[in-house]
C-alpha cells in the first residue's frame, strides 16, 4: 500500500515552472494546498504560466527566489533542472522541511503498477518500447515521466489494473524519499550531467536510488554486459538480467539471433531478433530490456514478439528523416551525450557526415577519435563546444567548424555523395541554441525538408 500524502491545507512550494512545475502547482491546487509558485524567470518569460495559475489561485514569486519562502513551507516539489544542491533547498532541509521532486509525489497517488526505466541512454525508446508492447497486449497501459508528460498528470486516469510505464532521469531520482517501482530498469551507466553532478559516482548513486525502496517481490532490471551497472546491483529486490554477450541466470538474452527469457531454471523464446525494427547494438539491448519488463509485468510472449516486430523509431531517436540524391539523413538529437553519440556512429559502417556540438556537459570526446576516423568522412562542428570536440578529436578525423545547424546541413549537403550518411548526433545539450533537444531535432528535419524541397524542384543541394 503505498503512503499517500494529505495536501489539504499544506502550505507547498513548486520551484521551477516548466512543464514539471505547472503540472505539480495544478495538482496541488486541486488537492486542496496552499500553493506558492517560484521560477528565476521574470514573468515575461512565464505569461502564459503565471496566468493558469494566478487563476488556480496559486502565489507567484517569479525573477528571484525569495529564500525566505523556502522556510515557511511544509513540502517543496522541485522541477528536474532545477539543482537539488541549491542554496535555498539546503536551508530548507536543514529546517527539516521534505524536498520531494515531482515523481515522488505522484507515486504517492498513482494507482497499479509502475515500471521505472533510468540509465544514461536508451531510455525514452525502451519506456516508449515497454508501453508499445503492452498496449498491443491490451494491457491497460498510461506513460510518462521524463519522456514529456508529467506523472501527475496521469493520476485521475490511473486505476488498480493500470500498469504506468516511465522514464526517469538522475534529477528527478535523487529528490525521492520513498518512490518505489515494482519493476525497476537500469540500462547502462555512462559519464553524464557531469555539469551538475560532482562526479560519475555522485551521478550514478543518483541512478541507483531507483532501487533503494523496493522489496523483495519487486524487480529489478540490469544490464550485464555494463560493468558499471553488474558491480552495483541492489540487494532486496528480485533481480533479473539482460544481455545480448550471454545467457543470463534470469532475465532475457540474445543466443541464436533470438530474444530468450530465463526463470527458474526454464527458457522460452520471446523474439527474433530479425524482427527488431530499429538500427544499432544498443536498441538489441534496449528491445532485450524491454521485453523483460514486458514478461514481469504479464505479457504473453506471442505478444511481446508483435509489439516488438509494430514498433516504430521514437522521434530524435535514430529517427530516419530523407534520402536526397540517394544520401540518408538521420536525426539522433537526443544523443546529448558522449556515449549516445557514440552508439549512434557506430550503428553505420561508414560514410558519415556526423554534426557534432552544442552546449558542454564536462565529458571528454575523445573516446569519438577511433569510431570517427574509421567511419566518418567529416565532422561538422556547432555550439559552444565546438572548439572543445575539435580539440579531443585532434587529427583523428577532419572537423569543419559551420556554428550552426543550417550551416552544417548546407556543407553536408554540398560534400556529401549517393550512400553517405548525414547523422545529427552531437554529444551535448541544447541549450546554447535551441529550447530543448527537440527543438533542435525539429528544426533539423526542417532543414533536410528544405533541401528535399528543392531537390524535387530540380535544384541540387550540391554546389560543388
Amino acid at each position: 500500500m503505498r503512503p499517500g500524502f494529505n495536501l489539504a491545507g499544506k502550505r507547498l512550494l513548486v520551484v521551477g515552472l516548466a512543464r514539471t512545475g505547472l503540472v505539480a502547482s495544478l495538482f496541488a491546487k486541486a488537492y486542496g494546498a496552499e500553493v506558492t509558485a517560484t521560477d528565476e524567470k521574470p514573468e515575461s518569460e512565464l505569461r502564459e504560466t503565471a496566468e493558469r495559475l494566478r487563476n488556480a489561485g496559486a502565489t507567484l514569486q517569479l525573477g528571484s527566489h525569495n529564500s525566505e519562502a523556502f522556510t515557511r513551507q511544509d513540502l517543496i516539489v522541485v522541477s528536474p533542472g532545477v539543482p537539488a544542491n541549491s542554496p535555498q533547498l539546503k536551508l530548507a532541509r536543514s529546517r527539516g522541511i521534505p524536498v520531494w521532486s515531482e515523481i515522488e509525489l505522484a507515486w504517492r497517488f498513482l494507482r497499479g503498477k509502475l515500471v521505472a526505466v533510468t540509465g544514461s541512454n536508451g531510455k525514452t525508446t525502451t519506456t516508449a518500447l515497454i508501453s508499445h508492447i503492452l498496449k498491443s497486449a491490451s494491457i491497460p497501459t498510461l506513460v510518462g515521466g521524463n519522456i514529456g508528460t508529467p506523472l501527475l498528470s496521469l493520476v485521475e486516469t490511473s486505476t488498480d489494473s493500470t500498469v504506468t510505464v516511465a522514464e526517469v532521469s538522475s534529477f528527478q531520482l535523487e529528490t525521492i524519499e520513498s518512490f518505489r517501482p515494482e519493476i525497476g530498469l537500469l540500462l547502462n551507466l555512462t559519464p553524464d550531467h557531469l555539469d551538475r553532478h560532482a562526479s560519475f559516482e555522485e551521478y550514478a548513486a543518483a541512478k541507483m536510488r531507483m532501487f533503494d525502496n523496493q522489496i523483495e517481490r519487486d524487480a529489478a532490471v540490469l544490464n550485464a554486459d555494463d560493468p558499471e551497472v553488474a558491480r552495483r546491483m541492489p540487494t532486496r529486490p528480485q533481480v533479473y538480467w539482460f544481455s545480448r554477450q550471454k545467457r543470463v541466470a534470469q532475465g532475457a538474452f540474445l543466443r541464436d539471433e533470438q530474444i530468450f527469457f530465463r526463470d527458474r531454471g526454464s527458457e522460452f523464446p520471446l523474439a527474433r531478433r530479425d524482427q527488431i525494427p530499429l538500427r544499432g547494438e544498443h536498441n538489441v539491448e534496449n528491445v532485450l530490456a524491454a521485453c523483460a519488463a514486458a514478461y514481469l509485468a504479464g505479457t504473453e510472449p506471442a505478444a511481446i514478439a508483435a509489439g516488438v516486430k509494430s514498433f516504430r523509431a521514437v522521434e530524435h531517436r535514430l529517427e530516419f528523416v530523407a534520402e536526397i540524391g540517394g544520401v540518408s539523413y538521420y536525426n539522433d538529437s537526443k544523443a546529448t551525450n558522449v556515449d549516445a553519440a557514440l552508439k549512434a556512429i557506430e550503428a553505420f559502417p561508414g560514410s558519415l557526415f556526423v554534426i557534432l556540438g552544442g552546449k558542454d556537459k564536462g565529458s571528454p570526446y575523445a573516446p569519438m577519435q577511433e569510431p570517427l576516423r574509421t567511419r566518418a568522412k567529416a565532422v561538422l562542428l556547432i555550439g559552444a563546444a565546438a572548439e572543445k570536440i575539435a580539440a579531443d578529436l585532434g587529427d583523428a578525423v577532419p572537423c569543419d567548424r559551420a556554428g550552426t545547424l543550417d550551416r552544417a546541413v548546407e556543407l553536408a549537403a554540398q560534400r556529401a555523395r549517393p550512400g553517405d550518411v548525414v547523422l545529427l548526433a552531437p554529444a551535448c545539450s541544447s541549450f546554447d541554441q535551441f529550447e530543448n533537444y527537440e527543438h533542435r531535432g525539429r528544426a533539423f528535419k526542417e532543414l533536410v525538408a528544405r533541401l528535399e524541397n528543392q531537390s524535387v524542384a530540380g535544384a541540387s543541394p550540391r554546389k560543388g
